[in-house]
């Protein structure tokens, strides 16, 4: 099996489809280590990739007016159990164009790796932009992840970021991302992380409203357990008329594990709004109850519980 056919399997593992990379109205980049290994491009849609030391730095850009009609299917990886992977990427989604992204990271016999992930990503006006990355470290808790990102939305566009580990071990996840989001404009930055053993997780998202009619969300939900350890920072700061947004913050520990919220809210115009909410606790105990009345062992119940929480 060659390194292409190891990463397509790694990312089929972490609930990818690999039938996308054979379908040729489906754009993709298979990345492993600082190795292009395939890549595909639609009408539409330009890429320009040029591999580093360390990893590569990706210029992906749609073109005005442009729709993209299939998810662009990315996947990231280190295949051995060491190793250093930096992805430096700039997206620009020009004015009236649209594009939805599949990123899978998969690092699934990491004992000492690290993921540095460096983005710009830009979104001209009525515009939008959907990405989805799920993430899967394996079992060891051997991976560094370290994702930065600087996202500017134009006006009358929208943005979703969605930010997956849903199971396996996490080992360090340090998230570190900020928005500005422009008039009739909407940001949606989700995160939902699992983490056990003595995983470290550190989620700070920020968001400024700064055009009128912008709205913003920012959402953390993390389930912990054993030693685990998680610090959620999260704000939105509102300086548009008729600005919305919410920050909102869930937390399942279990065990001696650890878990902090920071919700920050600033408001700086009188026809502006911004609410926050966390909740930091064990498993419910009613939802428990009820599942354990189906027949469910407590262990089985939580276990549902806790995906439940981490489905996005």
């Amino acid at each position: 099996m060659n390194d292409f056919e190891k990463m397509v399997e790694a990312y089929e593992s972490s609930g990818g489809q690999p039938e996308a990379f054979k379908d040729s109205d489906v754009a993709h980049l298979v990345v492993a280590e600082n190795r292009v290994l395939g890549a595909h491009l639609v009408p539409g849609l330009n890429m320009d990739v040029e591999e580093t030391e360390k990893g590569i730095r990706a210029l992906l850009v749609v073109e005005e007016g442009a729709k993209i009609k299939k998810p662009v299917h990315l996947c990231f990886g280190v295949l051995p159990e060491e190793g250093i992977q930096r992805i430096e990427m700039r997206v620009e989604v020009k004015d009236g164009g649209s594009v939805s992204v599949t990123a899978h990271c998969v690092f699934p016999n990491a004992v000492k790796v690290k993921h540095l992930m460096d983005a710009e990503i830009v979104v001209g006006n009525n515009a939008r932009y959907e990405y989805r990355e799920t993430h899967f470290h394996g079992n060891f808790g051997g991976v560094e992840v370290i994702p930065r990102a600087k996202i500017v939305l134009g006006e009358n566009s929208a943005l979703k970021s969605f930010f997956g580990l849903p199971k396996g071990r996490a080992g360090v996840v340090d998230i570190d991302y900020d928005a500005e989001v422009g008039a009739n404009s909407v940001m949606e930055l989700l995160a939902r992380v699992n983490g056990y053993g003595n995983d470290r997780i550190k989620i700070r998202e920020a968001g400024c409203l700064k055009g009128d009619g912008s709205r913003g969300l920012l959402e953390s939900k993390i389930a912990l357990k054993d030693e685990a350890r998680a610090e959620v920072f999260n704000e939105i700061v509102a300086l548009g008329a008729k600005a919305w947004g919410h920050v909102d913050c869930t937390e399942i520990i279990r065990d001696r594990a650890f878990a902090k919220a920071v919700p920050v809210v600033d408001v700086r115009h009188p026809e502006a709004r911004v609410t926050h909410e966390a909740a930091i606790g064990g498993v419910n105990k009613t939802q428990l109850e009820t599942l354990m009345a189906r027949g469910l062992s407590e262990e089985e119940a939580t276990e549902m519980i806790v995906q439940g929480l981490l489905q996005g």
